[in-house]
């Protein structure tokens, strides 16, 4: 589970001052966990003793334990394909991956799904999504546009209102001037992290708009600017992270909002039903 994650787990059993601490560390993540204790405090308007509470608090035993711990998370988020190469394996020779192994990869990333995502943020995303009083955007990075494509498909048979960022980033900025404050993006992003994601998000921020996030364990910096966070497993043992439970978990939420409001769901789906195959000839 990543630091930021920790820290959503956390914060509602810690101090006014941990608090201090912990919103001023996910405001300015993750440079602030990089400075020195002193500086960490002047910039959390907080004691160092406070810090140093805070970071044991988060399971660190030391200030130098938590900073190694939050560098190694940041290099975990900077992996490329090649760098993700298992290290008992030849350069130029992979090795064979089975079926069974890949299946047993993404069996714990389920797990590790199931286990970082609370059931309260969960049911918080799915009531957003189902209220048609607001209108919602989806938009992924290069491999998760299609999750994000994939949601919208089906969403927009389920309720309107349903959008989908299209395009060339280009023209993301345009389309963010349909956005009326008050709607919802669903953003899908995982390492390596996508500047031109987070730039969106800053933009859908100012226009108030409420970000639902799906990322890694290690987090997206669009977690900065979202109401809701939603992290997924992603790790494998070969070149390629999987998005298997990012996928998992979009069609859980896909199922959720379509149970929500049935009977307006039902109708709507009828509606569409009576379209494609009652036409007259």
């Amino acid at each position: 589970m990543g630091i930021q994650n920790n820290i959503h787990e956390t914060i509602s059993s810690l101090t006014s001052a941990e608090k201090r601490a912990a919103h001023a560390l996910l405001a300015n993540y993750p440079s602030v966990g990089l400075a020195t204790v002193a500086e960490f405090a002047s910039e959390a308007a907080t004691s160092a003793p406070t810090i140093l509470r805070f970071v044991a608090r988060l399971g660190f035993e030391s200030y130098p334990d938590f900073q190694r711990a939050l560098r190694s998370e940041i290099e975990a988020g900077l992996l490329s394909p090649l760098q993700k190469r298992h290290p008992d394996t030849h350069l130029n020779e992979p090795e064979p991956t089975t079926i069974s192994q890949h299946v047993e990869c993404v069996d714990q990333n389920m797990r590790t799904t199931l286990n970082a995502v609370p059931k309260s943020e969960f049911e918080s995303a799915c009531n957003l999504i189902s209220d048609t009083k607001s209108g919602v955007y989806f938009l992924g990075g290069r491999f998760t546009d299609a999750i994000a494509a994939y949601m919208a498909s089906h969403l927009r048979i389920v309720r309107p209102g349903i959008r989908r960022f299209n395009g060339q980033v280009s023209t993301w900025n345009d389309q963010i001037l349909d956005i009326k404050p008050g709607d919802v993006a669903v953003i899908l992003d995982i390492r390596r992290y996508q500047k031109d994601l987070l730039d969106v998000a800053k933009a859908l921020t100012n226009r108030k708009v409420k970000i639902i996030l799906i990322t890694d364990v290690w987090l997206s910096p669009v977690s900065k600017y979202a109401k809701i966070v939603l992290p997924c497993g992603i790790e494998t043992e070969h070149t390629w992270d999987s998005n298997a439970a990012l996928f998992i978990l979009a069609e859980a939420i896909i199922v959720s909002v379509t149970r929500a409001n049935w009977n307006k769901t039902r109708k709507r789906l009828q509606a569409i039903e009576d379209l494609h195959w009652n036409k007259t000839e």
